[in-house]
């Protein structure tokens, strides 16, 4: 991989990991597009170091907000917003085991066997239709302060779908929040709050996974490029799609998620590319 192809990759994470049209189908099917060798895991992982480091970053007021809630814990009855920032930690810290044990379970099966542009083409288009559907029957009127522990797990338990390359895990979190009735703002910001942990912990497993492989030389500087990419392309993504909410709805990704479905599907089916 060179120096282009690694910012080109590591652009496409940062924009496609937060907007709901899947960050996993992307760094599969630009490869594929552009007659690529599939960079793998390993870099998948450096890519979404870049993206954790984002939301880390825009999200910090949060962040700090949970920290201090959960530091002032024996306070929480007297202070009502340490209470509010306890409550969020422990419904992020439940709402992610789902995903874990997802991914614990059935890693090795999406490696081998659903890394492929055909699962891509119904999983795009799939959760295309579901979003629509949430869009079309949303409330739109919950905030963040009315999230109960079983909207939390919803959420959480949506996010294991993720796992499978195309689903997209801001696309099938933010779905699930807007069938509970929150603002597509809140709905979004949950689930990027949600994303942290399982990134940082899949980052965890592959860094203890390599430990003993070790990383060729040649392979350190692209993939320092990817994650600088995907970092600033993230950031500057989060930004904008938590503006864009405030006023519009989602109707435009569902359109693409559909259209790229058909279109991969037409690559397959009549102009020759391998499935």
């Amino acid at each position: 991989m060179n120096a282009i192809q690694a910012i080109i990759l590591g652009a496409v994470q940062g924009f496609t990991e937060f907007l709901p049209i899947s960050s996993s189908a992307h760094l599969i099917l630009v490869p594929w597009f552009l007659g690529w060798q599939d960079q793998g895991l390993t870099f998948d992982v450096v890519l979404h170091a870049g993206t954790l480091l984002a939301i880390l970053t825009y999200f910090w007021k949060d962040w700090y907000g949970m920290l201090r809630g959960l530091l002032n814990w024996k306070s929480n009855a007297e202070v009502e917003g340490n209470a509010a920032e306890s409550r969020l930690f422990l419904y992020v810290v439940c709402a992610t085991i789902p995903a874990a044990l997802a991914g614990f379970f059935a890693e090795k099966t999406v490696e081998t066997t659903l890394r492929s542009p055909f699962v891509l083409s119904f999983t795009m288009i799939g959760v295309a239709v579901l979003l629509w559907i949430a869009e079309k029957t949303a409330k739109l009127k919950r905030g963040l302060s009315e999230l109960t522990l079983p909207d939390a797990l919803s959420i959480g338990t949506a996010q294991a779908l993720a796992l499978i390359p195309g689903t997209s895990r801001s696309g099938i979190t933010i779905t699930t929040g807007l069938f509970l009735g929150f603002t597509r703002e809140t709905a979004a910001r949950f689930s990027f709050l949600l994303s942290a942990p399982i990134i940082a912990g899949a980052g965890l497993k592959k860094t203890l996974e390599l430990r003993h492989e070790g990383i060729p030389h040649t392979h350190l500087f692209p993939m320092l490029l990817g994650f600088l990419a995907s970092l600033i392309v993230g950031y500057l993504t989060i930004r904008f799609l938590m503006r864009y909410l405030q006023r519009n709805s989602l109707f435009i990704f569902i359109c693409y998620r559909i259209l790229l479905g058909m279109v991969i599907l037409f690559l397959i089916h009549f102009a020759g590319f391998r499935p």
